[in-house]
């Protein structure tokens, strides 16, 4: 089978796309925690135009979190591709680590997006709400596997209903998610 050349949203509208979005699915990352629970990210704008990027994960019945910046890789196109760039680690910014985040699928009224990147190592199905109808999951999967991902990699994230607040869970203060994720654990 012949894949299609991996395109992406143009004219995404910012503002619209802010906000917070849950985790349905992804390709297993060094970079959150294998018993990750509840994955979610925060996006709003920055007075610069950036926008402020704010990852959530849940393992070991604590909140671990990372924040970073989001920007568009071409400020003159009209396409969805950004660049995001986080410091590691969280807990002591040294290393900054840029990657890109490209919006391939998102739904009219912003309720549900497929996110990837050309290496076709990463792969996000991200929703408004903590739980995705099956149907659109597997419309999703689809349009990932017609641009080249090996869908078999994906892993649904489990997600609360409701969802955990930020502020009354115990936070992972001594960044233990983060060293354990590099080392795969």
């Amino acid at each position: 089978m012949t894949t299609k050349e991996m395109e992406v949203v143009r004219n995404l509208d910012v503002e619209r796309y802010m906000g917070r979005w849950y985790e349905i699915a992804s390709f297993p990352s060094r970079f959150q925690p294998k018993d990750g629970v509840d994955t979610r990210a925060t996006y709003s704008l920055n007075p610069d135009g950036t926008i402020h990027v704010l990852n959530e994960t849940w393992s070991g019945g604590k909140r671990g979190s990372i924040e970073g910046t989001a920007y568009k890789a071409d400020p003159k196109s009209d396409e969805a591709k950004l660049k995001v760039k986080f410091y590691l680690p969280p807990f002591l910014p040294i290393i900054p680590i840029t990657g890109d985040y490209w919006v391939l699928y998102i739904d009219h009224d912003y309720q549900y997006a497929l996110i990837g990147q050309p290496s076709k190592k990463y792969l996000w199905i991200l929703c408004r709400q903590p739980h995705l109808d099956e149907g659109i999951y597997n419309q999703l999967v689809e349009k990932a596997k017609e641009v080249g991902y090996d869908v078999s990699k994906l892993h649904k994230t489990p997600q609360a209903d409701p969802p955990p607040e930020s502020e009354d869970a115990p936070k992972d203060t001594k960044g233990i998610w983060w060293l354990k994720s590099i080392f795969g654990k």
